[in-house]
């Protein structure tokens, strides 16, 4: 039996050197980083507060999904609603490039018959400019042509006679400007 007890102060000893080391790293540790882990620690608390209900939801979102997935008439239908969404909106661009097309096709008959108007009145010896600008005259309804005043155009006169360019040095003034000589400077 002695046999059996001396082995067993040799583990306490073992087990409180292992304690005295354990206590002595884990105190220097907080020693030297203890408010780097408290802060630390309060960081991830919050980030977890502010992650957790968004990582609910996309838990949500992913099971949603998988059950979609294996319901064939929730894709049919998606497929569907989105077949008919296409169709509308090709419908839709279709309608706007009729109207487009007849745009251009009255744009182009008008155009089409103002240059039989100027061959016509070129034959017989009229201005077509004329000719065309009373037609258009006609063609617009009278309360338009009284609210339109024909703008002028300004009258440009040079600023100092004719040939005035300040950057030049000609043309007038006391004063001159020339640019000057490109090259090393000289002089030494």
């Amino acid at each position: 039996m002695e046999a059996d007890t001396e082995p067993l102060p040799l583990r306490p000893a073992l087990e409180t050197e292992g304690l005295r080391l354990l206590h002595a790293t884990v105190g220097s540790l907080l020693a030297s980083y203890g408010w780097y882990i408290v802060l630390c620690g309060v960081v991830l608390y919050v980030a977890f507060q502010k992650l957790s209900p968004r990582l609910r939801a996309l838990r949500r979102r992913q099971l949603d999904r998988a059950e979609a997935a294996v319901e064939p008439d929730v894709v049919v239908k998606r497929q569907e609603a989105l077949a008919a969404a296409r169709l509308k909106m090709q419908e839709e661009l279709n309608a706007q490039a009729e109207k487009h097309k007849e745009k251009l096709k009255q744009l182009e008959e008008e155009r089409r018959r103002q240059k039989i108007e100027m061959w016509d009145s070129m034959q017989e010896g009229k201005s077509y400019r004329g000719n065309s600008r009373r037609a258009q005259e006609d063609d617009s309804p009278g309360p338009s042509t009284s609210s339109a005043v024909p703008k002028r155009k300004p009258d440009r006169k040079p600023l100092r006679g004719g040939g005035y360019n300040p950057l030049s040095g000609e043309g007038g003034g006391s004063c001159s400007w020339r640019p000057g000589r490109r090259g090393p400077s000289s002089g030494g």
